[in-house]
C-alpha cells in the first residue's frame, strides 16, 4: 500500500471540514419554496408579504427592515405578516397590529404627528441653526474689521 504525503492528509481534512460546515448551514438555512413552484396564489401572497415586510423596520437591527433583516425577531415577524395576510387580513390591517403591538417606530416611514415632528423636522432644524450661527459669526468677523478682506489676516494676528 502506498503511502500519501502528509500534505494530503491535510487538504483531506480541510476538502471534509469545509464540506460539513456547508451541510450544517445548508441545514439551518429554512426552505423557502421557489417561485416557479408557487401557485399563482401563493405567489401574489408571497409577493403581498414581501412588500409589506419592506415598509416594516426591523426591531433588533433598527436600520434595515424585517424584509432585509436575518435577525430571528424580523423572521418572526414576517411570518407573522404572512400568516395575518393568508388569513385575509388587508395591508392596513397588519401594519395596524404591528404599529398596536410595537409602535410607530415599527414603521419603516413613521406617520407625521405631534410624536415624531422632532423625528420628521429635527434635521431641518438643526440645517437651518447652524446657517443660522454660521451667518451671525461671519457678520460679527466684518463688523470687527470692515475694510479688510475676508483673505487677509488682522495685523495683531501675524506671525514675525
Amino acid at each position: 500500500m502506498r503511502e500519501h504525503p502528509r500534505w494530503m492528509h491535510g487538504l483531506f481534512a480541510a476538502v471534509l471540514c469545509s464540506w460539513l460546515v456547508g451541510w450544517a448551514q445548508a441545514a439551518d438555512a429554512p426552505a423557502e419554496p421557489r417561485p416557479d413552484s408557487l401557485a399563482p396564489h401563493e405567489a401574489r401572497l408571497d409577493e403581498r408579504a414581501q412588500r409589506l415586510s419592506a415598509e416594516l423596520r426591523c426591531l433588533v437591527c433598527q436600520n434595515q427592515t424585517i424584509a432585509d433583516s436575518q435577525a430571528e425577531l424580523a423572521m418572526q415577524l414576517k411570518r407573522e405578516v404572512r400568516q395575518q395576510l393568508a388569513r385575509g387580513a388587508s395591508d392596513q390591517q397588519v401594519r395596524d397590529f404591528m404599529v398596536q403591538r410595537y409602535g410607530d417606530f415599527v414603521l419603516y416611514r413613521p406617520p407625521v404627528n405631534r410624536l415624531t415632528l422632532l423625528l420628521w423636522f429635527g434635521p431641518m432644524c438643526l440645517l437651518i441653526l447652524g446657517l443660522a450661527l454660521f451667518v451671525w459669526q461671519w457678520r460679527e468677523r466684518r463688523r470687527a474689521q470692515p475694510d479688510a478682506p475676508d483673505s487677509v489676516l488682522p495685523l495683531d494676528e501675524v506671525l514675525p
